[in-house]
């Protein structure tokens, strides 16, 4: 099974402040969207519970992972290990976006082919990053778009895949 992500960082690879995103840019909203609708989502606890209502998002399975053995959500499934929530993914059919935050990204880079990182070109106040993928020799940048604007930010879609070695 492949896994892929699908993160928006800025341009110190910064993801979060506070348990929130710091921006709001509704092409990138809907690029997530449209890239993880029909398939599986794998997020931690705290990604699930910053959602409006803290809720699952529709038209996806979602996937939960927590060390607390008795947290329960309507409409998702909640495993307690990242081994869990692989062999969960294996019983649906569609592609795997792992969704945060951090330590779930961290976790669960290794086992990821390709990346799906929207560029933000500003650098914010943050206490949440993802890895420096380009500071990563396992990976490339293979895809960067036109540069896209949403009032005075600009941004780019980029993917990244790894390298085989």
């Amino acid at each position: 099974m492949e896994f892929n992500l699908i993160v928006a960082v800025d341009r110190n690879w910064a993801i979060g402040k506070n348990n929130k995103l710091m921006w709001s840019i509704p092409a990138d909203m809907k690029f997530f969207r449209e890239k993880t609708k029909g398939n599986i989502v794998i997020m931690g606890r705290k990604t699930l519970e910053s959602f409006p209502q803290g809720q699952p998002l529709k038209g996806r399975v979602n996937i939960v992972i927590t060390g607390n053995k008795g947290y329960k959500v309507k409409g998702a499934a909640v495993v307690h290990s990242l081994e869990e929530a692989a062999e969960e993914a294996k019983k649906y059919e569609g592609d795997v976006f792992i969704i945060g935050g951090e330590s779930v990204y961290r976790a669960m880079l290794p086992y990821c082919s390709k990346a799906y990182v929207t560029r933000i070109d500003h650098a914010f106040d943050a206490d949440t990053y993802f890895p420096d993928l380009d500071e990563d020799p396992e990976w490339e940048m293979t895809e960067i778009s036109e540069e896209q604007t949403c009032f005075d930010l600009e941004y780019y879609f980029t993917i990244y895949e790894r390298i085989e070695r």
